[in-house]
């Protein structure tokens, strides 16, 4: 029996303690003002138990981790025609780049770096009057949650400087892959990308990947093959041009945000999320990588 609770509060009084904690985004005015001394972790096993440990009750901007949830989301209504629109290649570049969005005329690399959640976006908009209240019902929906809501601070900030999701947007709209208005389509990705969950409310979402598509309250939301394929892209393409290094030193499928936010997971088994603001120069959270190595390595479970 793995003493999941003991191991937490290990790895978070290791990280509390950590001298060099990374980077904080400043690219987003609003995640510059966050304290990068924040160090939060919870794990969600197959039983249902919850461990946590540090400040995993603290919500942040789960950033990038919501385009799993998006694609999860336009992948059941979807199904596989969505791949008419989107790839699912790692990109190996960093998840704001362009340079392959022109080579591949307007096709994005994979739904998780910001032009492929940009032309989920679009997908979703194509399928609701109200994507933003849609998408949020959707995510309450999965967690059981209604407090989970969107901070419309950041979402303002992100629009405000978001110049290179702009950029993404127009590059895809000449190559007829965006069907609708571009200030929409960013309206709702800003706003995607502005959710905010705690670790623990984290887990509990993406405790479906975890259980063959079905949440906490046992209603199933994906096949196992819709699980199966985006448990496989978050492998792939989960941490930008970071992922073989997430796979080699953690081995769990997962997917990283600027926010400081990590979740990770070994199917059939647990769902695990850390918080920790500072980053390292890929844009993922340098104490939640170690402290995922570290999870893994002690309790001896990966995918591998």
């Amino acid at each position: 029996m793995i003493d999941f609770q003991s191991i937490l509060g290990a790895i978070a009084a290791e990280a509390k303690s950590k001298k060099d904690k990374g980077v904080v985004a400043t690219y987003i005015p609003e995640l510059a003002r966050v304290d990068k001394n924040k160090f939060g972790i919870s794990l969600l096993d197959n039983k249902g138990n919850l461990y946590n440990a540090g400040d995993a009750a603290e919500q942040f901007s789960i950033q990038s981790i919501a385009k799993v949830l998006s694609l999860s989301m336009a992948f059941r209504i979807l199904g596989d025609n969505l791949w008419n629109r989107v790839g699912v290649e790692p990109s190996g570049d960093p998840f704001n780049h362009l340079s392959l969005l022109e080579m591949e005329k307007g096709v994005p690399r994979n739904p998780l770096i910001n032009a492929g959640a940009i032309v989920v976006a679009d997908v979703l908009i194509s399928q609701f009057k109200n994507p933003k209240s849609e998408f949020l019902h959707y995510v309450r929906s999965i967690a059981n949650d209604p407090s989970i809501n969107y901070d419309q601070k950041v979402a303002l900030s992100e629009k405000k400087t978001g110049f290179r999701n702009y950029a993404a947007a127009n590059l895809i709209k000449s190559y007829n892959n965006l069907h609708n208005d571009i200030e929409e389509v960013l309206d709702f990705y800003f706003h995607m990308c502005s959710l905010t969950l705690s670790c623990r409310q984290l887990v509990n979402v993406f405790y479906m990947f975890v259980n063959r598509g079905k949440c906490l309250q046992n209603h199933t939301y994906l096949d196992i093959n819709q699980v199966k394929r985006i448990n496989a892209i978050m492998l792939t393409s989960g941490f930008y041009d970071e992922a073989g290094e997430f796979a080699f030193e953690v081995g769990l499928p997962g997917k990283s945000g600027v926010g400081g936010g990590i979740v990770a997971l070994l199917p059939n088994d647990f769902c695990v999320a850390t918080w920790s603001p500072g980053l390292n120069k890929k844009g993922n959270s340098k104490l939640g990588m170690q402290a995922l190595e570290k999870l893994t390595t002690r309790t001896g479970l990966s995918i591998f």
